[in-house]
């Protein structure tokens, strides 16, 4: 997770003054083998389109592949507001000013990223980036995921109110038959939509950074 490289940001933005120690695990994760390094960045409503253009060129420049998110509401403060959220829009018009971007050709199936191919330039290698626009343009219909929070629940949708606890099976000795029952009828009733959008959305009271996000 890297959401500046401008020192000044990341501090303002994590309340930490740690940018080295984060570019330093991701030369460690890339340096151990681990390919591809993928950097996820949620853009600041402040400084966000500033950053993002230098936070591609850095990326390009080591061979990580950047993933760009919409905030979305699942922040501890609950001060989450769709008309401050940089969308997708905002985010590829303020790249194709400095970069030639061009769809990727791949089918995107399920995942949650739209790819884009980034044409090699005089100042970056070629590489590609992706844009999550989960509140702009939902992709719920093409959605096969869950989510296994980090205390062992099951989430059929990132922002359901609702979880199956794996963990409790687990520590009672549940065989692997029960498990997958429990997992199976969480993604049976997976939602249609995550509902972001609609007037009477609840935020999940869990925020991201509690459920291992």
């Amino acid at each position: 997770s890297l959401d500046s490289v401008d020192a000044t940001h990341f501090a303002r933005i994590t309340r930490r003054d740690r940018l080295a120690d984060v570019l330093d695990g991701l030369a460690a994760a890339k340096a151990a083998g681990l390919q591809p390094v993928k950097v996820n960045a949620v853009l600041d409503p402040v400084s966000g389109l500033d950053d993002v253009v230098n936070l591609l060129g850095y990326c390009l420049d080591h061979g990580y592949q950047l993933r760009i998110i919409e905030q979305m509401p699942l922040d501890a403060g609950h001060t989450w507001q769709r008309g401050t959220v940089i969308d997708s829009e905002a985010i590829l018009g303020t790249l194709r000013r400095h970069f030639d971007l061009r769809p990727d050709p791949k089918p995107r199936g399920s995942a949650p990223a739209e790819l884009w191919q980034v044409a090699a330039s005089a100042d970056h290698p070629a590489g590609t980036v992706g844009v999550i626009a989960s509140v702009s343009h939902a992709f719920c219909s093409d959605c096969d995921r869950t989510r296994l929070t980090a205390d062992g629940q099951i989430r059929s949708c990132l922002f359901s109110t609702e979880e199956s606890d794996l963990r409790a099976l687990l520590r009672g000795g549940a065989d692997d038959a029960a498990i997958e029952t429990v997992w199976r009828t969480a993604m049976w009733a997976k939602p249609a939509g995550h509902g972001i959008n609609d007037p009477d959305f609840v935020q999940p009271v869990r925020p991201m950074s509690a459920i291992g996000g």
